[in-house]
């Protein structure tokens, strides 16, 4: 995790530009560097640094002696690097994964380039010799990327939309900053004045296809018959997989743990792949959230017994947690609710982390429900068919939602999040499952999952077939719901004329609760006219999409269950 920033063609003295990189120096807390490009007026690179895996040569815009004109800042971690190293004979000058961009781009080309990249990424990529700007970003959109671009080819990029905000005031043509598409890349010719025009934009790689860098991959050739046994086993080893390649780090490795069944795994075979590879040279720390005595605080501490890691328990209050919306929207660039209830649980785990200990690389069971149907509304979908079809929009708008969430929370406290279950291989391998195979069965979701580690004792069994818990749920105390804690508070921060009138206030995504209203002032406050960062509400996406087959017969939710179903879906560590 680190911060990347760079702009085009702006004559805005550099002091200024300056300002805006530093906006986003929570992403990397060990170093920046600030960098004006010689030869090109007008064209300036930022990076904030978190140092992973190379505290000596991390430093960026990163260089090497073979082709000096490159010049590459990215947000990633490049899990192949090793294996591309020997497979075309690279000489590296660092032990920085990143540094195969550069060998690759030089002999292969962009597209070859990113296409044979297992990792998650956001990068830049200046080539002053043939005068091209190159940026792209993973398949899911792990690793953040903002731009805007004027008519005029101003070009400015950014890791986070705030980094961003004055370059729209200032660039001699009013553009919209947009988040850039995951699974993309585009490529721009550089002018001599530092401005860049178009040349193309095009997609390299659809989270439903096979990768192509599994040709250089370790692991034994899977069989695409669906025998039950054999698609366990695939599972199984296949996550064991996408664990292992992440703990690529010097800096400590804990795990996000809620006691659900995603982030129990995800936890247990940390442990297992670190012990068996010899890269235990210390406990594995364990961190959960709830109030006092929650659900989810209880599970997570059966889980944490039973692995044996060093377990943290985070109890909050609701005073904690209300005092902290304000920092976790401006953190988020978001007025989802959904997203913001979450996330007030995962920022006070982040802050409890940084705070209290030296884990720096954090692991999470993100992505499991989409790609496992775990949500509560997957119930209700009437056909297998169409679950897939939902499963495959929520896989492709997770960087709006989950994923933004879980990187914008953590980087602002300088932590590194890493999602094994959206590894490029398992995902493509568990979405050509059969439908069937995937939908909840007799009101069990994630049922081939859990039977893939039904023989293992991975984890307590109990927690194998626990179900799914929304976050507003797993983590209430006994005697009060989080959800009923923030709509009383909100009851006095909202006035009922406010809210009727909300649609003639935000004509853009109207808010349909109070609660809504509430974090889109705050929003608003922060991000003036940025409410199309946001296409829908999470939890209306279900409902008002034509691809998920959920007719009106079919929900049988009240009125009011529907006001508050953006509770429903949302795991801190799910």
């Amino acid at each position: 995790m680190c911060g990347i920033w760079a702009n085009f063609g702006s004559n805005e003295c550099l002091i200024a530009q300056f300002s805006k990189a530093m906006k986003i120096s929570h992403r990397g807390p060990d170093a920046f560097r600030f960098e004006n490009v010689i030869g090109f007026p007008n064209c300036c690179l930022g990076f904030h640094y978190l140092a992973i895996t190379d505290h000596l040569c991390g430093l960026q815009p990163l260089q090497i002696k073979q082709n000096p004109n490159l010049r590459l800042c990215y947000n990633r971690e490049i899990y192949n690097f090793r294996e591309l190293q020997k497979q075309f004979g690279f000489e590296y000058q660092s032990q920085v994964d990143g540094e195969v961009i550069l060998h690759l781009y030089e002999t292969n080309g962009i597209e070859n380039t990113i296409k044979m990249l297992d990792g998650v990424f956001a990068f830049i990529l200046l080539d002053t010799k043939n005068r091209k700007v190159f940026i792209g970003r993973d398949t899911f959109g792990v690793r953040p990327l903002f731009k805007i671009f004027t008519t005029d080819g101003c070009l400015a990029v950014c890791s986070e939309a705030k980094g961003l905000l004055d370059h729209q005031q200032s660039m001699t043509a009013l553009t919209d900053i947009v988040p850039f598409p995951p699974g993309h890349y585009e490529e721009f010719d550089l002018k001599h004045n530092g401005k860049v025009s178009q040349m193309k934009c095009a997609q390299f790689h659809n989270f439903k296809d096979i990768p192509k860098h599994i040709t250089f991959d370790t692991v034994e050739q899977l069989t695409a018959d669906f025998d039950l046994e054999i698609v366990k086993k695939n599972i199984q080893l296949l996550l064991q997989n996408a664990v292992n390649k992440r703990l690529m780090s010097q800096r400590r490795i804990g795990c996000l743990l809620s006691g659900g069944l995603d982030s129990s795994l995800v936890a247990a075979l940390v442990l297992k792949q670190m012990e068996k590879y010899n890269h235990l040279n210390y406990p594995v720390q364990t961190f959960s959230i709830g109030m006092e005595e929650s659900v989810d605080i209880l599970a997570a501490r059966q889980v944490a017994e039973h692995i044996k890691s060093e377990h943290h328990e985070i109890i909050f209050t609701p005073e904690e947690g209300i005092r902290e919306i304000e920092n976790v929207i401006f953190s988020l660039e978001s007025y989802d609710g959904t997203t913001i209830r979450s996330a007030l649980g995962l920022h006070l785990v982040s802050k409890y982390i940084r705070e209290n200990t030296d884990t720096i690389v954090i692991f999470s069971g993100e992505g499991a429900d989409e790609l496992a149907l775990g949500y509560s509304h997957f119930h209700k979908i009437p056909s297998a068919e169409a679950a897939a079809e939902e499963s495959t929009r929520l896989l492709k708008d997770m960087y709006i939602y989950d994923l933004l969430r879980s990187d914008r929370i953590t980087a602002a406290h300088g932590l590194e999040v890493r999602v094994p279950f959206l590894d490029h291989q398992f995902a493509s391998y568990f979405l050509s499952l059969p439908p069937e195979a995937r939908a909840p069965k007799n009101g069990i979701e994630k049922c081939i999952l859990r039977k893939s580690f039904e023989d293992t004792d991975l984890i307590p069994r109990d927690i194998l077939w626990r179900p799914k818990m929304p976050f507003g749920e797993g983590v209430s105390s006994v005697k009060r719901t989080w959800l009923s804690i923030l709509e009383d508070y909100v009851e006095t921060q909202v006035e009922d004329h406010h809210f009727e009138n909300a649609a003639e206030r935000f004509p853009f995504n109207p808010p349909n609760t109070k609660q809504c209203y509430f974090y889109r002032q705050i929003f608003e406050r922060f991000f003036p006219g940025c409410a199309g960062w946001i296409p829908y509400y999470w939890n209306a996406g279900y409902k008002v999409l034509p691809v998920c087959a959920i007719s009106k017969e079919e929900d049988n939710s009240t009125e009011d269950q529907r006001k508050h179903s953006c509770t429903n879906g949302h795991a801190l560590v799910q």
